[in-house]
């Protein structure tokens, strides 16, 4: 199977951007995370299948990118404050910097939760392309996004509820 030409690349670029941005909601950092993607996809390609959906598999490997360097990056904060004795690092100047109420909201979701609202909602995405990128079943991905809309929701409306634990016998 040839590799990934220049069109399809240039056809997806500005989707991974975007949605490695808000993943990110840091442009270098972003920036870095499509990079890695595309060097990793154009890797893989040699010799192997073509996916199904190139799009879908593209946002499959920028966010198990982002996941995992996420993992990494918590790791690595673990180890620094055992050995320095410090706390947590505070929130970073921009996170705090954004007056956009929405953003702000959006930004407060979890990154499964941002994922899915962007794949679906601004990207376009099917549910079952979005399914084959996260590699989760069609109805989770419906019930995961119908949740993460309602708590969006119930954000911009101020009244966010508390999460809810049951009781297990």
């Amino acid at each position: 199977m040839p590799p990934l030409s220049d069109e399809q690349i240039r056809e997806v670029l500005p989707h991974l951007q975007r949605f490695a941005l808000w993943l990110t909601r840091n442009p270098p950092q972003a920036e870095d995370l499509v990079q890695s993607c595309l060097t990793k996809a154009l890797s893989s390609r040699r010799g192997g299948q073509a996916p199904q959906s190139l799009r879908a598999w593209l946002f499959a490997i920028l966010y198990r990118q982002f996941i995992d360097g996420e993992r990494r990056r918590k790791r690595y904060q673990r180890i620094l404050c055992f050995f320095t004795g410090d706390e947590a690092t505070a929130p970073s100047a921009e996170a705090l910097a954004i007056t956009d109420d929405t953003l702000a909201q959006f930004a407060q979701l979890a990154p499964e939760s941002r994922a899915l609202l962007l794949m679906v909602s601004v990207e376009g995405m099917s549910y079952q392309e979005v399914a084959v990128a996260l590699n989760i079943p069609v109805g989770t991905v419906m019930s995961r996004l119908s949740r993460a809309r309602k708590q969006l929701h119930q954000h911009l409306e101020g009244h966010a509820p508390s999460v809810a634990l049951r009781r297990l016998k």
